[in-house]
């Protein structure tokens, strides 16, 4: 069932009735985390009461000679005793409500309203974009870096790719933290400075468009640290093991340093270059470096941009 014939079903329930429990069934091998789609469902309907069902139960008849005891039982656990009515899309619906003594109700068996299918949204969400929830569809959203030593075309190049995508991108938040300080940046900034950058990043990635454009992440943020101050504190490196990305564009060192107020290193950018290099290679990222002029270069992303489009989740 795809998630927008889910708020149909429940939309349509809680016009019938005061109070509705909406039951999220997960089991640990489906594809989306099971926290996750409970979260999804709280945020849906936070009038409603969600009950989060974890038990590693059978899906199908078919599939456990008891199905029918192990639901019922389930169900009655779960729901208040005064319960009158079950809804569903299903023709167990019918067995499940006679088991509970209550009566069911089906809504749009034939699946009318919404003619697809959850597995088709998860293949490639953004061809069924418009059927996926707003605040669902970040979790499918695809986060690219553009990173690379000082002077090499990140921000222009996030800034034009997020105009050209019609979404939207992260800018470097380190930047106007040092203008906004106005004095020499200490160990502890760094850690304020990682912070800030993911929230910078958790707030635009609400607002994009099956892309979002990063023009700094936080393995740029511990290489800075160890410029600046030959370490990295402890909690910015937990913070950088835990982001994830689908691409970094590693942008090279072939166009001319240019000093806009703020740069610092123009005989570091060969050494800058290599270590975020063999970063991305430590950890087994998936990365393009991007070189040439700028008609090249856009030339490059753009199609490496295309095949990722396509790619099925």
């Amino acid at each position: 069932m795809s998630n927008l014939f889910y708020i149909i079903l429940v939309q349509f329930g809680l016009t019938l009735n005061k109070e509705l429990t909406i039951l999220v069934c997960t089991i640990e091998k489906e594809p989306i985390p099971r926290h996750i789609r409970f979260k999804w469902m709280c945020e849906l309907f936070p009038s409603a009461k969600v009950v989060h069902v974890i038990d590693e139960v059978p899906s199908y008849p078919h599939e456990h000679f008891d199905f029918w005891n192990i639901w019922t039982d389930l169900l009655r656990r779960e729901i208040s005793y005064d319960t009158e009515v079950f809804f569903s899309s299903e023709d167990y619906g019918y067995e499940v409500a006679e088991r509970l003594a209550i009566k069911h109700i089906m809504v749009d068996k034939e699946r009318n309203s919404v003619p697809i299918s959850a597995t088709s949204v998860r293949l490639n969400p953004f061809l069924k974009w418009d059927f996926i929830p707003n605040n669902v569809k970040p979790y499918f959203v695809k986060r690219i870096v553009l990173t690379g030593p000082e002077s090499t075309g990140k921000t222009k190049m996030a800034e034009l790719l997020a105009k050209h995508y019609c979404t939207t991108w992260v800018r470097e938040y380190g930047r106007e933290y040092f203008v906004n300080k106005k004095a020499k940046l200490e160990l502890t900034d760094i850690i304020e400075i990682a912070k800030g950058q993911i929230k910078l990043e958790e707030e635009e990635v609400l607002k994009a468009n099956r892309l979002l454009f990063c023009d700094f992440d936080l393995i740029v943020t511990q290489i800075w640290s160890e410029i600046y101050f030959k370490e990295c504190p402890t909690e910015v490196l937990e913070l950088t093991s835990d982001r994830e990305y689908h691409l970094h564009l590693l942008m090279d060192i072939d166009i001319p340093w240019e000093d806009d107020g703020t740069r610092e290193f123009p005989d570091l950018r060969a050494w800058h270059f290599n270590r975020i290099k063999g970063e991305l290679e430590a950890r087994k990222l998936n990365y393009v470096i991007v070189s040439g002029d700028y008609e090249k270069r856009w030339k490059t992303v753009e199609q490496i941009i295309s095949k990722l489009m396509l790619q099925i989740n």
